[in-house]
């Protein structure tokens, strides 16, 4: 039996906010150099929640497919900036940007419409109380394994150009010289999820399922709606850094099969 919705109020909101501000004292006094980044983070998070729950009120309130989509477009370039931003090295010009933005758009809005149209079947299939829930989950998760990946493929390519560059003098075409780096670089993109399955429920509960239950859902269906959350987590991020690590590894080399790394440049990451 469920209970009614428990409303939090600004002082409760406000006693966590002070556990972690102490927990950025503590970081300070044995000098962790995250005491600054934590602060920030954690103000950055009342800010942007905060608006996001004024926009998406008016947005329930007033659901157009323009408003849904020009809300998706800003979650995917907001996404695409901060894959960019978490590179050690990233690739110079557009392709920084282009390259994690185009990826999570082809794997995180197919996997999107996929559970719209065919699994979830809202009416309409835009309504926003289920495309913009399932798109931002989908995007957030892409987005860290997409910025995992690339990272871990260009710092590598860096760190072992003498051994991609004999490859390649031995006659190895592109694709082969960088296989390994290719492979281990999917693998980190896709690490994060695979063992958040792995200890779903057993380890953790997932955010969504507990925040159904929190609001008063019955179990067993924030568990149905979890498990089809993860798994479509799960398979948008698994393409998207299949199509990013390909392409950003087919970027490293010129049309002659050269190995180009002045195409890449320090990042902030």
């Amino acid at each position: 039996m469920t209970g009614e919705l428990i409303h939090l109020t600004p002082w409760d909101l406000a006693i966590a906010g002070v556990l972690v501000v102490l927990l950025a004292a503590l970081s300070h006094w044995t000098r962790l150099g995250v005491a600054k980044p934590l602060l920030v983070a954690a103000l950055r998070t009342v800010v942007q929640l905060a608006l996001v729950g004024l926009v998406l009120q008016a947005l329930f309130a007033h659901a157009t497919l323009y408003w849904v989509v020009l809300m998706s477009v800003v979650m995917l370039a907001v996404a695409g900036r901060e894959v960019m931003a978490r590179q050690k090295r990233r690739m110079a010009g557009w392709w920084g940007y282009g390259l994690g933005t185009a990826a999570m758009f082809v794997s995180s809005f197919v996997t999107m419409l996929l559970a719209l149209t065919v699994i979830v079947q809202p009416t309409p299939i835009w309504q926003p109380q289920y495309a913009i829930p399932i798109l931002g989950m989908i995007l957030g998760n892409t987005m860290t394994g997409i910025a995992l990946s690339l990272d871990r493929l260009n710092d590598s390519a860096w760190q072992q150009r003498p051994v991609i560059e004999a490859r390649l003098m031995l006659g190895e075409p592109w694709w082969s010289a960088i296989e390994e780096i290719r492979r281990d670089s999917m693998r980190s993109g896709m690490i994060p999820m695979i063992n958040a399955m792995a200890a779903a429920g057993l380890v953790s509960l997932p955010g969504m399922m507990t925040g159904q239950i929190l609001a008063g859902a019955p179990p067993m269906e924030a568990v149905k709606y979890q498990i089809l959350i993860m798994f479509l987590i799960t398979v948008g991020t698994g393409f998207g850094t299949l199509l990013a690590v390909w392409f950003g590894a087919r970027r490293l080399f010129d049309e002659r099969e050269r190995l180009r790394l002045d195409r890449l440049k320090p990042g902030r990451g």
